[in-house]
């Protein structure tokens, strides 16, 4: 009797997973929701009316179907036989009431702005929903894709984050603060229940215990969390293996083109002929990312590839140095610049290889390590020279190109925090808003990112590769770009023979 109560906990093993994540999920309300393990989770539990592949091509979630009767009415046809977690049926009433409670500015709903077009919606019969719009906006059907804008029940009060409930593949059991969140299989989720059964994300800020956790066998997987050099370390475990792909999320050098100094194209040029972006990321990164020649990742529908580019050009660096005026003095330096950072290990030391490779053309670089807030605040207030950062997500879509470099958003009106202005610029991020032809849309994306690459408001450096220490026995994950956790809802267990727990 016992060998055989044994026996069955084992087989139920390869049905549990345990998931380390670094950080909590601050709020898993999908009208609130915008740290990255709140998203990634709310993917799981929700659905949205609409979802896209990784050339970011859309297509039906809740949504069959839409069509666009006019230029300024979405209307927007619903699955049938759609329940929430609870039983409930999921229908037109509860989508309305899911974006008018984010239009409410009464209650401060981190996402109106993406949907600040919307005059009103209707809910003509269940399974038709109607957003009326007060201009153009090509890009509004990219604000309602999984997990941007998860549907919850029309009656979904302000308390609940403390037990959400969706129509995902996953369901809602339980939230520990900073311990973990643990979900269970839905079993009539409208595209087939899961195989697993159950998930867990524990939290593990520490990146070398998430990495001791892995090699003992007390978790199962993390993702894109551990230190590029700590990874074929953990290969080198019979245990594990590691899952990577090309991703989509942007590291740049972005330059604030307010500063005298770096107002000078010549000079952003000349930064990005003296920068090795190919040994940054082959000693730095274990060549864990793809060089990047502009904002939007190779695979989008959208992405130029005839553009300026910058490889590696020392003597061409200094010719445009000299031309703009910065000679080298009897110390062979022509000028110093700061870069601001965050205090995170690799960008000090992605900031420490540029100080030296920058010194070679004679530019001494100081650096200025800082607490993520205090960045952030900085950055905003354009109180900086140069910065390291990253985007991650924002990047997928043609509307960045407006709300990162239109002279219309200097923050807190948008992200162009180099106050960068072009009247070209400015021009394309309105017509890029209100095209609605894809092809015409395509070539005024082409053109405005040509002129990013001459002018370079960012040096782009890399897409950094989504990557997954995991166990074994579970094979090859099919990771997404975006390194969401999709995947899990498709993932076969592996049979309980390969179980190393």
């Amino acid at each position: 009797m016992s060998l055989a109560s044994c026996s069955r906990q084992a087989a139920q093993d390869p049905y549990s997973l345990t998931f380390l994540i670094e950080s909590n999920p601050a709020n898993l309300d999908p009208r609130f929701a915008t740290d990255a393990q709140s998203q990634h989770i709310d993917g799981l539990l929700f659905s949205s009316l609409l979802e896209r592949d990784e050339q970011m091509n859309l297509h039906g979630d809740l949504a069959e179907s839409w069509n666009l009767p006019d230029p300024l009415t979405y209307v927007f046809h619903l699955r049938t036989g759609v329940r929430f977690h609870d039983g409930r049926p999921l229908t037109s009433a509860d989508v309305k009431a899911t974006f008018d409670y984010i239009l409410n500015p009464a209650n401060r709903s981190p996402k109106r702005g993406a949907f600040r077009m919307v005059t009103s919606i209707e809910a003509p019969d269940p399974a038709t929903i109607i957003f009326h719009l007060n201009a153009p906006f090509a890009s509004f059907t990219t604000s309602l894709v999984r997990p941007a804008v998860g549907i919850v029940p029309r009656d979904a009060g302000i308390d609940f984050s403390r037990h959400p409930i969706g129509s995902g593949p996953f369901r809602f059991v339980s939230q520990s603060q900073d311990d973990e969140v643990a979900l269970e299989r839905n079993p009539d989720y409208f595209r087939g229940a899961p195989q697993l059964a159950r998930v867990r994300f524990r939290v593990v800020p520490d990146a070398i215990v998430r990495a001791l956790e892995l090699r003992k066998g007390s978790a199962d997987l993390e993702m894109s969390s551990l230190n590029p050099d700590i990874i074929p370390v953990l290969a080198k475990q019979p245990i594990l293996a590691i899952t990577e792909r090309p991703g989509s999320n942007l590291a740049y050098l972005g330059f604030n083109i307010e500063d005298p100094t770096l107002a000078r194209r010549e000079l952003r040029q000349a930064l990005a002929y003296a920068t090795d972006r190919e040994a940054l990321i082959r000693y730095l990164l274990h060549n864990q990312a793809q060089a990047a020649n502009g904002i939007l990742p190779p695979t989008h529908w959208a992405y130029e590839p005839n553009v300026t580019q910058y490889a590696l050009d020392l003597p061409r660096a200094e010719k445009l140095l000299d031309t703009a005026g910065f000679l080298r003095q009897a110390n062979g330096v022509r000028l110093q610049l700061t870069l601001k950072t965050s205090t995170e290990e690799q960008a000090r030391l992605i900031g420490a290889a540029l100080q030296d490779q920058w010194r070679r053309a004679g530019v001494e670089l100081e650096l200025r390590p800082l607490e993520i807030a205090t960045l952030f605040s900085d950055v905003a207030k354009g109180n900086f020279q140069l910065t390291y950062l990253r985007w991650v997500g924002a990047n997928n879509d043609p509307d960045f190109f407006e709300f990162a470099f239109s002279s219309k958003r200097f923050p807190p009106d948008g992200a162009n925090r180099g106050h960068y202005r072009d009247p070209r610029i400015d021009a394309l991020t309105d017509q890029i808003r209100t095209e609605m032809d894809r092809e015409k849309r395509k070539a005024l994306c082409s053109e405005a990112q040509k002129i990013l690459a001459d002018d370079l408001p960012y040096l782009p450096l890399w897409f950094a590769d989504v990557v997954s220490v995991h166990r074994r026995a579970l094979g090859d994950l099919a990771l997404s770009p975006t390194a969401d956790f999709d995947f899990l809802a498709t993932l076969r267990p592996p049979t309980a023979g390969a179980v190393a727990h």
